[in-house]
C-alpha cells in the first residue's frame, strides 16, 4: 500500500530526503511550496501524513510552524533530524565570477550567509524553495543566476555544484517533525518526548512556577519559545519540548499544567530521535 506524504517543497528538497529517510514503506509525494498548503492537504485528507520543519540548529525554530500544527489541530507522532549540506549550484560551464543573482530559501541564505558576505556583487534573492529554484534554472535555462540546494537537487535537475559544503557552520541540523490529522497512539514505554503549549496569565512568577513544576517532574526543557497573543495584548503562548525518562513523570506534570495554566494543550507525544552527539 502506498502511503501519500505531503512535504514542502519538491522533489529534490530536504523534505524530500527526510521521507526518503524515514519511510520505509511505498510513498507517493503530495509537493507543497507553502506551508500552509501542505496543512490544506493534511486537512483535506489529500494526504495521509507530512513533513514540516521545525527548528534548525543555527537559525532556531521555526515559530510560524508551530503556530500552523496549533491552529489547526494537526498531531505530531514523530521527528527526523538531517545534517542539512549546502551547494551553490548553477547551468554547467558557469564559474563564480558569472553570477550575478543568488536565489534560495531565505533559512538557506541565512545559512550561507559568511561565504555569501565574500560577494558583496551578488545580489541575494528569496525564494520558496530550494529545489524548486534549482530546477527553474535548468528549465529556464537562466545564466548568471545560482541556486542553494542540497547534491541532490544538483543531480536531480543537472546543475553543476561551483562551490561546495557552503553553510556557514558545518554541523548544521535541521529538525523535522511528522504530522498528521489524526494523532498515532505509541505505547507509553516508547513516548519520551513531547511538544506542548500553554498560555499563563500576565503575572510576576508564574513562567518561574511552571518550570519548576516540570523540574519537578523530571522533565529536561530542550526548547522553549514565546509567542505574542495578537488578540489579547500582553498575554503570550509558549510552546515547549521537552523529554523524560518515564512516561508517568509527563503524564504527571500534565496534569498539573493543566490546572495552572489558563490554557494548556499536547501537540504531540512521541519518540526523541535527537542523535546523542547533538543532546
Amino acid at each position: 500500500m502506498t502511503t501519500k506524504i505531503a512535504i514542502q517543497g519538491i522533489k529534490g528538497s530536504f523534505h524530500h530526503q527526510v521521507v526518503k529517510e524515514y519511510f520505509s514503506e511505498n510513498v507517493d509525494i503530495d509537493e507543497c511550496l507553502s506551508f500552509e498548503e501542505l496543512i490544506d492537504s493534511l486537512l483535506s485528507g489529500k494526504s495521509e501524513q507530512a513533513v514540516m520543519a521545525i527548528e534548525n540548529s543555527i537559525a532556531g525554530p521555526i515559530i510560524p510552524n508551530y503556530a500552523l500544527i496549533d491552529k489547526n489541530n494537526i498531531h505530531i507522532i514523530g521527528e527526523h533530524y538531517l545534517n542539512i549540506h549546502q551547494n551553490l549550484m548553477a547551468l554547467k560551464g558557469q564559474k563564480i565570477v558569472d553570477i550575478k543573482e543568488v536565489h534560495s530559501h531565505p533559512m538557506a541564505l541565512l545559512q550561507c550567509m559568511d561565504f555569501l558576505k565574500q560577494y558583496p556583487n551578488i545580489k541575494l534573492v528569496e525564494d520558496k524553495d530550494t529545489a524548486e529554484t534549482a530546477r527553474r534554472i535548468q528549465e529556464k535555462q537562466l545564466t548568471g543566476i545560482a541556486a542553494i540546494a542540497s547534491k541532490t537537487a544538483s543531480e536531480m535537475y543537472n546543475l553543476e555544484i561551483i562551490a561546495p559544503e557552503i553553510q556557514t557552520i558545518k554541523n548544521n541540523m535541521t529538525r523535522f517533525v511528522i504530522i498528521k490529522k489524526q494523532n498515532s497512539f505509541l505505547p507509553e514505554n516508547e513516548i519520551n518526548r513531547a511538544s506542548i503549549k500553554f498560555e499563563l496569565d500576565h503575572k510576576r512568577g508564574s513562567l518561574a512556577a511552571v518550570l519548576n513544576v516540570m523540574s519537578d517532574c523530571k522533565l529536561n526543557l530542550t526548547k522553549i519559545q514565546s509567542l505574542p497573543k495578537i488578540e489579547t495584548p500582553w498575554k503570550y503562548a509558549f510552546f515547549v519540548d521537552v523529554t523524560f525518562e518515564k512516561y508517568e513523570d509527563f503524564a504527571k506534570a500534565k496534569s498539573l499544567l493543566n490546572i495552572m495554566a489558563e490554557y494548556f494543550k499536547v501537540l504531540g507525544e512521541y519518540k526523541n530521535t535527537k542523535p546523542l552527539s547533538e543532546s
